[in-house]
C-alpha cells in the first residue's frame, strides 16, 4: 500500500537528516582540529519495483557517509619548532601505546597522521598529547641512515624519535684548512730570521679544546733568496711536535709564489691531496689541508706580510643540545649551544594507494585498512610525496559558513520529513475510521 511506503520514506528521510545532522555537528565542533577532515552525507535514491500498472511505491533515500582525507588543509604557522605538517602528499608515521620499557609497539598500535604537535616527553620521546610517539629512522651524523637495509613497506624498521639521548655533544676535530701568505722578503739574505707563529685550536675526542702551533721558519741564504721555510706542527696537549716539514716555494716563472716541493719528516704530505695527517695526542688523527704543490692553493709566498686568510676546521666542544628542528627532507636536528646542528632522525613520509579508504581512529589519527592497500616510507620531499614544515600545523578543511547552511537546510528537511510522518499518520487514521 502507498501509504505504508510513504511512512517508510519519511522515516528514512528522518534518518538521513539525523546522520547528516550528526556529521554537521562533527564538522563544526572539530572546526579548530588540526588535521580534521571534515566528514559529509550523501544521500541517494532507495528505487522498489512496482507490480501494479499505475502504481507507485515509495523506497525512499538512503546514506552514505564519506570523509576525503586527500583534502588539505590551510598551513598555520606556529612557535614550536616541532609541530610538523606536509607540503603536499603524504602522511606522517606515528605510534600508540608506547611506554619506556617497551619502545616497539605492536602492529595494532601504528598510525598515520596528517599533522601533529609534538612535544618531549620526561624520557625525551616526543608524543603528542593524546599519546601517539612520533617514529622515525636513526641517522649518522651526516644524515644518512643508520641502516641502510631499512624496510620501506612496513613499520617494521621506525625507532620512537627521542631527543633525550642528545642532550650533549663533543665532535673531535678531524680535518682543517688552511691558506695565507708567506713573506717572500723574508727568505732573502737581508731578513732578520724571525719564525711566523700560528695558534690553531682543536678539539679532542672528549671534546677539551687544545692547540696546534704552526710555526714558519724562513731559511737565510747567504746572498739572494732562498723561498724555503721549515714548517712545525706543535700540539699543545702534550708539548710534542706532530708535524715537520721543508717548504720550497717557486721564485720564477708562471709558477712563481707557489709550493713547489714539500718533504715531510714528521707526519704524512700527500702532495695530490696537499693534505698533512698528523696525529695528535689520544690518537686521533688530523688533516691539515696546505695545498698542493704548483697550483698556488693553500700556502702561498710573495711580498707582503704574513696573512692567514682562510682557517676552517669541523669539531666541537662540549655542548647542551637547545632545541630540535625538522628540516625540509625531515631530518631532525638537534641545536646546541657550542653552535653545532646535529641529524639525529629522519622522518620517512608515507604514501598510501588509497588514501580516502583509512579508518580514523582517536587522536585524528588513521589507521591502514584492506580499503586503503599499503603504503611506502619516502624520504621527505621525494617521489611523489611533500617536504616536511617544522614550526606549523595544517588547519581543518571545515568551511564554518557552509556548515552552518547545510545545518539549516538540514533542520528544515527534517521538518519535512517529520511533516510526512505526521500526515500519512492523520491518513491512517481517517483509513481505520472508514470501518466505524
Amino acid at each position: 500500500m502507498s501509504l505504508g511506503s510513504s511512512l517508510n520514506a519519511g522515516v528514512s528521510g528522518l534518518k538521513a537528516n539525523a546522520t547528516r545532522l550528526a556529521t554537521i555537528s562533527e564538522n563544526i565542533a572539530n572546526n579548530s582540529t588540526a588535521g580534521y577532515k571534515r566528514v559529509e552525507t550523501d544521500f541517494s535514491t532507495i528505487v522498489l519495483s512496482e507490480d501494479q500498472p499505475g502504481g507507485f511505491t515509495a523506497g525512499g533515500v538512503a546514506t552514505d557517509v564519506r570523509r576525503s582525507i586527500t583534502e588539505k588543509g590551510l598551513v598555520q604557522a606556529t612557535s614550536n619548532s616541532t609541530d610538523i605538517t606536509i607540503n603536499g602528499r603524504g602522511y606522517i608515521p606515528v605510534a600508540k601505546s608506547v611506554t619506556p620499557e617497551d619502545l616497539n609497539p605492536s602492529s595494532d598500535d601504528y598510525r598515520l597522521a596528517v599533522t601533529g604537535s609534538f612535544r618531549p616527553d620526561v624520557n625525551g620521546n616526543l608524543v603528542t598529547n593524546s599519546g601517539y610517539f612520533l617514529l622515525g629512522f636513526p641517522v649518522d651524523q651526516t644524515g644518512a641512515t643508520v641502516d641502510p637495509a631499512i624496510a620501506r613497506n612496513s613499520f617494521d624498521s621506525l625507532e620512537v624519535v627521542n631527543i633525550g639521548a642528545s642532550g650533549f655533544t663533543a665532535r673531535p676535530t678531524t680535518s682543517i684548512e688552511f691558506a695565507g701568505n708567506l713573506p717572500a722578503q723574508d727568505t732573502e739574505s737581508t731578513g732578520s730570521g724571525d719564525a711566523r707563529v700560528l695558534p690553531v685550536e682543536y678539539f679532542d675526542e672528549l671534546g677539551n679544546s687544545e692547540t696546534l702551533t704552526l710555526t714558519f721558519t724562513p731559511t737565510i741564504p747567504g746572498s739572494g733568496a732562498s723561498g724555503n721555510w721549515q714548517m712545525t706542527v706543535v700540539d699543545s696537549a702534550d708539548g710534542s711536535t706532530v708535524g715537520d716539514l721543508d717548504l720550497q716555494f717557486h721564485q720564477t716563472g708562471s709558477t712563481a709564489g707557489s709550493l713547489d716541493t714539500v718533504t715531510a719528516s714528521t707526519g704524512s704530505y700527500d702532495p695530490a691531496t696537499g693534505k698533512l695527517t698528523v696525529t695528535v695526542a689520544g690518537g686521533n688523527a688530523i688533516t691539515i689541508d696546505i695545498g698542493t704543490p704548483d697550483t698556488g692553493d693553500g700556502l702561498v709566498q710573495y711580498s707582503g706580510e704574513f696573512a692567514p686568510l682562510r682557517i676552517t676546521k669541523d669539531g666541537a666542544g662540549f655542548g647542551n643540545v637547545l632545541r630540535v628542528e625538522v628540516s625540509e627532507d625531515g631530518l631532525v636536528n638537534a641545536i646546541f649551544d657550542n653552535g653545532q646542528t646535529l641529524p639525529i632522525y629522519q622522518i620517512p613520509v608515507a604514501d598510501v594507494i588509497n588514501p580516502n579508504g583509512m579508518q580514523l581512529t582517536d587522536g585524528n589519527m588513521f589507521q591502514l585498512t584492506r580499503d586503503s592497500g599499503g603504503m611506502f616510507l619516502f624520504d621527505a620531499g621525494h617521489g611523489p610525496v611533500g617536504s616536511t614544515i617544522g614550526y606549523s600545523l595544517e588547519n581543518s578543511t571545515v568551511d564554518i559558513a557552509q556548515e552552518l547552511t547545510a545545518l539549516i537546510e538540514t533542520q528544515r528537511s527534517y521538518s519535512s520529513n517529520a511533516r510526512i510522518v505526521t500526515t500519512v499518520d492523520e491518513m491512517l487514521q481517517e483509513t481505520t475510521n472508514l470501518k466505524r
